[in-house]
């Protein structure tokens, strides 16, 4: 796991933005931890900003609701989260790979930033330390990276 995590950045005033998180059920405790460590940080950098929450069957369905909500063009960002376990067949690194490639797609063709993290674990317990701890949480990451690049891709578009 990497040491390196974005320092949290300058709270803004009340806050118009709205971003969505598409969250998968399929390994829900693990993720709506994720979900809500994101929605607590995103409160936190821009009160008063709108965070709509769409739930998915599985991370394999994660872009075909990212891309019916960037369609709805009134989101400055779009967090994916979700955990894919490995498991004995490829079928884990199957569904990581294309869910991976769909994101970045989707990203660039509604040109709204969509932070990935759909994360691809060996174990449980590298999904915990990166679900449920504190010290490198990746939903707060997520959310971050979300208000990070909504506030910047509008100063270059």
């Amino acid at each position: 796991m990497s040491k390196v995590f974005p320092p949290r950045l300058r709270t803004s005033g009340n806050s118009k933005a709205s971003y969505a998180i598409v969250a998968s059920r399929f390994n829900q405790e693990l993720v709506q931890s994720l979900v809500d460590n994101a929605h607590a940080e995103l409160s936190a950098l821009e009160p008063g900003t709108q965070i709509v929450l769409v739930w998915t069957p599985g991370s394999f369905e994660i872009p075909l609701f990212v891309q019916a909500t960037a369609e709805l063009n009134r989101f400055q960002a779009i967090i994916a989260l979700g955990v894919i376990l490995q498991g004995e067949t490829d079928h884990a690194r199957l569904i990581a790979e294309a869910v991976t490639r769909s994101l970045l797609d989707l990203s660039l063709r509604h040109k709204v930033p969509v932070i990935h993290e759909v994360l691809f674990v060996k174990d449980e317990a590298q999904a915990r330390a990166r679900c449920t701890g504190t010290e490198h949480n990746r939903g707060v990451e997520a959310a971050r990276a979300a208000v990070s690049a909504a506030r910047k891709l509008p100063e270059i578009v």
